[in-house]
């Protein structure tokens, strides 16, 4: 009897087990602060005195001696936002002591994330529990793609339904976590909050317009199955990760920014090494591959029209062999329809391995500001780099949360896109207010997309802005 039971619910069995297990592993052995342990971050206190020279802690850079500096100074860019003409003139008026620059007031300091750093930081445990849950729910989808069951057999006995409750409590969890964090006061800049609000009423404009198949020849998505309500709830989606989405983004520009070195600062404690430098290389460009495979204008050249299609079909001396081919070569529409699922996962993928570049690049932002700031003038004014690097450092938890939830975000929609479409017509009480199966097929497939297309649209301008001169990191 009991193996009877066994063989059938063996797949929500094992889910379940897998599950608890996991959850139990990942609290065990702390796999989310082994994820970011070995990252440095700076400190730069207001005046170390007299008992730190000894020893103990050292300076991560110290200023260059006016021996060793001399005139070199002179070249770099004023970057200091209190610094103007009046403030210089008054300074030429100082007594000659109140010229001399107090080394002390001026060091940063490199410290090793640990444990006992990361959880005194905000929004740790929203970090925590996102990863643990997300990475259980993704466990559960492998192990129900994978498995051997009957798909016809309900949603208990196929093993999908637990994939989706915890699927849909992981896009809860992030969705919220994000709007958290998109509400912190000291965060961010008052102008980007702004922006945030006008992309996010852009986006639910723009979701409007896509699900009303105004623009259905311009994107590969079809809605037409979907209700009104269904329509605005999906435009209401859009409006709001594309307004939770861009400051993010905007950190993932600078990181990139940094990380490549684009801005040829030549320290090799700012940029990243060469692993990293492709890394970060392929998460971008895959991400804006991945972003245009679903616009039509570029997907129709990738993929032929004509299933049935030859090369001897129609060869004869009245036709060119480049009429021919047009319309004709690429991928066939399943093929296609494959491969840029799998470039939608190996983006959510890349971001994931990207995470730890982009967020030592965060780090190293304020150690840039210090860099920059400290080299402006003869007598530099560091309180903003002081106040960044206390920023930086006390929302470390908040930018790692932000670089992480995007990648959750893709994988969870992609993965309840791929879930059989009749196994959710037995879920009798939601599809009673929403059709399941293009609901689940289309739509998720689609938010998946437009996380990507929105990361990497503002990625891409933001970067746009750096190289033309108009946005710089300081």
């Amino acid at each position: 009897m009991l193996l009877q039971l066994f063989q059938t619910y063996k797949i929500p069995i094992l889910q379940a087990t897998l599950s608890i297990s996991l959850s139990f592993l990942l609290t065990f052995l702390k796999v989310p602060i082994f994820f970011l342990q070995g990252l440095y971050t700076y400190i730069q206190p207001e005046n170390l005195g007299q008992q730190n020279g000894g020893g103990g802690i050292k300076a991560a850079i110290r200023r260059p001696s006016s021996s060793d500096s001399g005139s070199g100074l002179d070249g770099y860019q004023n970057l200091s936002s209190k610094t103007n003409n009046a403030e210089v003139k008054r300074r030429n008026f100082k007594s000659k002591e109140k010229l001399e620059f107090d080394e002390n007031k001026a060091q940063i300091f490199r410290l090793k994330l640990d444990q006992g750093h990361l959880q005194t930081r905000l929004y740790f445990g929203d970090y925590w529990y996102s990863f643990v849950y997300s990475f259980v729910a993704l466990s559960c989808f492998l192990l129900y793609e994978y498995s051997s069951g009957v798909k016809d057999y309900g949603v208990l006995v196929n093993g999908s339904l637990i994939p989706v409750i915890l699927s849909c409590f992981v896009l809860c969890k992030v969705f919220v976590s994000l709007a958290k964090v998109s509400f912190e006061k000291s965060a961010s800049k008052k102008s980007e909050k702004q922006l945030s609000l006008v992309f996010g009423v852009v986006g639910f404009v723009f979701g409007l317009i896509v699900c009303s198949g105004i623009a259905s020849s311009v994107f590969d998505f079809d809605f037409g199955s979907l209700d009104g309500f269904g329509r605005v709830f999906v435009a209401v989606l859009m409006g709001c990760f594309a307004g939770f989405l861009y400051i993010p983004a905007g950190k993932n520009a600078r990181s990139f920014w940094i990380g490549t070195d684009q801005i040829r600062s030549n320290l090799s404690m700012i940029y990243c090494g060469w692993f990293g430098r492709m890394i970060l290389y392929a998460n971008y460009l895959l991400g804006v591959f991945a972003a245009l495979l679903w616009i039509n204008p570029f997907a129709q050249i990738l993929y032929s029209k004509n299933a049935n299609y030859s090369y001897g079909m129609y060869s004869n001396g009245s036709v060119g062999e480049a009429e021919m081919l047009v319309g004709n070569m690429g991928f066939t529409e399943s093929d296609f329809n494959k491969f840029r699922l799998c470039c939608l996962l190996l983006s959510g993928i890349f971001q994931i391995l990207a995470l730890r570049p982009n967020v030592q690049m965060y780090l190293n932002e304020a150690l840039l500001s210090w860099y920059q700031r400290l080299h402006a003038s003869k007598i530099p004014d560091l309180d903003f780099s002081r106040a960044k690097v206390f920023l930086h450092n006390h929302y470390l938890c908040l930018a790692v949360l932000q670089f992480f939830a995007v990648p959750v975000l893709v994988l969870v929609f992609l993965s309840l896109s791929q879930i059989d479409g009749d196994s959710f017509k037995k879920f009798h009480l939601w599809c009673d207010f929403i059709p399941c199966t293009a609901f689940v097929k289309e739509v998720t497939l689609f938010m998946a997309w437009w996380i990507v297309f929105v990361w990497a649209a503002f990625t891409s301008t933001s970067l746009f802005f750096y190289r033309w001169g108009t946005l710089y990191v300081s």
